[in-house]
């Protein structure tokens, strides 16, 4: 079994292109799900987090986004303490799902696959791209945030032309219907792969 990589900046439409492939029967698993998960979940990961964070990352039980994003977001070595203990616990817990799984290929979907390189744990890799403004209007209109926090968010990450030469397909997605295509191009094209 393949094991493929999907990724691409914040507003790229990653989670579009993941569920294209879900219903072409491809399991995918989604990373930032699942962190978000464990984060809530895990007694072990919620101490941890509490102790880097503060108490305040937690409201009730639920994970507290808003105050974890605005602290990790602006202070980059925050960000890459908070990755050191979430993404252990998620490499651990796509293994286990992984396990689970009979199928030619399977997607796992992580927004940071360059950036914390891991990229080197796939197969192949799909980069999902969109021109940056139009990744603005996605966010803004997803997540109601401030156009500063979501650039801010955005200079976390690689720009896309760093990250295309490290990919193997890359998928435009501005339109809904070309974007489809281009999915079941790659899909059919990996299939062959693993046959």
């Amino acid at each position: 079994m393949k094991i493929i990589g999907l990724t691409g900046g914040i507003g790229s439409g990653k989670t579009t292109v993941a569920k294209l492939f879900k219903e072409l029967g491809v399991p995918v698993y989604n990373s930032d799900l699942r962190a978000k998960k464990l984060m809530k979940n895990s007694k072990e990961i919620r101490t941890a987090v509490i102790d880097l964070l503060g108490k305040d990352s937690y409201v009730l039980e639920r994970l507290n986004k808003k105050y974890i994003a605005d602290k990790i977001f602006s202070d980059k070595q925050l960000l890459e303490k908070l990755n050191a203990i979430v993404h252990p616990a998620v490499r651990n817990d796509f293994i286990g799902w992984l396990k689970k799984k009979k199928t030619p290929y399977v997607i796992q979907e992580a927004a940071i696959l360059f950036e914390n390189s891991s990229y080197s744990n796939f197969d192949k890799i799909i980069l999902v791209k969109a021109p940056k403004e139009v990744r603005l209007e996605r966010i803004i209109a997803r997540d109601n945030g401030s156009k500063e926090e979501i650039l801010a968010r955005m200079k976390n990450q690689w720009d896309d032309s760093k990250k295309i030469p490290l990919s193997d397909y890359i998928i435009e997605n501005i339109d809904l219907d070309q974007t489809k295509l281009q999915v079941e191009q790659i899909h059919r094209q990996l299939t062959k792969i693993v046959v």
